[in-house]
């Protein structure tokens, strides 16, 4: 059976609620679902996704036109299982609606015309290049951490396997796979990390065009739909973390009013390009010196240009288990750095530990510099984040 449904979405239904939920009914014994989005793609954007009877079933956002979900398998961003009888929706986004309107029309197939897309196949593990070894407090190794990259279950252009082979062989040890509004990659991770020699959190990008935020830890779906400080307590109360993403960063920067704010912010984002340019420190300062600072590269696809780690959260943890790691995050053991292999300043018992930083200056947070001078040198520990800089004021370093 297929329905078609033909429909103009005008700025009133954007104003109305930015998500529409068209429902179908799914009928006892039907074993696979597919659904169709067309639209013209150069006018506006209207994301996917879908909810079954019994809750979250996926999401694809704008990346995807198209799913499947059969007992066995689902299209990457949903998740497969039995199809439960009952009222599901299909949800769109309207993201950018133009002025005058646009034109889509909706197929729901039941059953699916054709199984759902793949993941690309898994590349052979490879012999990973050595970990860097920093000074650390006894009983605490720095792990070398990405915090935010994607794979094809949201807009990435790579699978879960394909993105833990290449952050092994850009000699990190822990990567947060961070797809958006959706956890349907989660149940592979454990195993595909190791694998590759690279400790994989469950992650999931909650986005709306309010701002972005990284829940960290397997805590289940966060239902971006609803007011962001449900998102702050519902990732709490599972035993996550919460960081605010780019919070300066194009029309991605964050604006959602909040009374709690949640532990993490992704001070050092790829897009801060001209280190320089001292937004993201000046934001930190207002919003908190209190919110533990993360870095991530944001990572889609090596066509556009950016690669996994750049820049790099160093975490001081106990383990390499996910737990530890976001026991590390909680409590604020973090430094962040432009790569696994540049300079970085750590916090190690009583001391700050500028490596690799001859020649840069050593600012706190009151502004004050002393030059770094070696290859290892060390400094009495004050309180406050403290950040070390070129000699043309290039922030290149950062420690809470």
């Amino acid at each position: 059976m297929i329905t078609r449904i033909d429909r103009r979405i005008t700025l009133d239904d954007r104003a109305a609620s930015p998500y529409l939920e068209v429902p179908f009914e799914v009928a006892p014994g039907v074993g696979s679902v597919e659904v169709r989005l067309r639209y013209d793609r150069a006018a506006g954007v209207v994301d996917l996704g879908c909810l079954g009877s019994a809750g979250f079933r996926g999401w694809s956002g704008g990346a995807r036109d198209r799913f499947a979900i059969t007992p066995d398998a689902a299209t990457p961003g949903y998740l497969s299982g039995e199809l439960e009888a009952g009222v599901w929706s299909v949800v769109l986004g309207l993201h950018r609606i133009p002025a005058d309107g646009l034109e889509l029309a909706l197929e729901i197939l039941l059953p699916a015309s054709a199984p759902p897309d793949a993941e690309p196949p898994a590349p052979p593990p490879l012999q990973r290049p050595p970990r860097r070894d920093l000074p650390a407090e006894a009983g605490l190794t720095w792990l070398a951490c990405d915090l935010h990259a994607h794979t094809v279950h949201s807009d990435g252009s790579l699978g879960v396997a394909e993105l833990a082979a290449a952050a092994a062989h850009a000699r990190l040890d822990v990567l947060a796979v961070t797809d958006h509004n959706t956890v349907s990659h989660h149940a592979s991770l454990p195993e595909t990390g190791s694998r590759y020699g690279v400790t994989l959190i469950a992650g999931q990008e909650v986005t709306t065009d309010r701002g972005h935020a990284n829940a960290l830890g397997d805590v289940g779906w966060v239902d971006f739909r609803q007011a962001a400080q449900t998102w702050v307590s519902a990732v709490s109360a599972a035993g996550g973390l919460l960081s605010i993403n780019h919070p300066l960063a194009a029309d991605t920067s964050w604006h959602h009013p909040l009374t709690e704010r949640p532990p993490l912010a992704e001070i050092w984002h790829w897009s801060w390009l001209d280190r320089r340019w001292t937004g993201p420190l000046a934001w930190w300062a207002a919003w908190g010196h209190d919110t533990v600072p993360v870095g991530g590269s944001d990572f889609h696809s090596a066509g556009q240009g950016r690669h996994l780690g750049g820049p790099v959260t160093w975490v001081a943890c106990e383990s390499d288990e996910p737990a530890a790691v976001l026991d590390g995050l909680r409590a604020g053991r973090t430094a962040l750095a432009a790569g696994v292999d540049d300079l970085v300043l750590l916090r190690v018992d009583d001391e700050l530990v500028a490596i690799g930083a001859d020649g840069t200056l050593l600012t706190d947070r009151n502004g004050s510099r002393q030059v770094v001078r070696g290859e290892i040198a060390r400094f009495p520990a004050t309180p406050g984040p403290h950040r070390l800089e070129t000699p043309m004021a290039e922030v290149v370093a950062i420690s809470p």
